[in-house]
């Protein structure tokens, strides 16, 4: 067979099958699960990676402001609650 005649069943075998009840099936079902995630506020990957990084140094920051505190205080002379009475920050993973 020549590549000629092999071009043409690819063309007509893919205008079939775009006419098919099949791909009007996955139109409607790619539109209705579209609706349907773009009600839920749904974040991507890379912006939840980006806001975990943040909250990382946050947490990094605040660890050490505590510490500084609580060694400004010692130095003070204890005037505030003992460095074991601090609350501790739940870790998330």
């Amino acid at each position: 067979m020549s590549q000629k005649i092999l071009d043409d069943i690819d063309r007509r075998m893919r205008e079939v099958f775009a006419q098919s009840p099949a791909a009007d099936l996955e139109k409607n079902m790619r539109a209705l699960l579209s609706s349907f995630f773009a009600r839920l506020d749904l974040v991507t990957r890379e912006e939840f990676d980006i806001q975990r990084q943040v909250l990382l140094r946050t947490r990094e920051k605040l660890t050490a402001l505590e510490a500084r505190v609580a060694e400004l205080e010692r130095k003070r002379g204890g005037s505030g609650p003992a460095a074991d009475e601090q609350p501790s920050i739940p870790e998330t993973p």
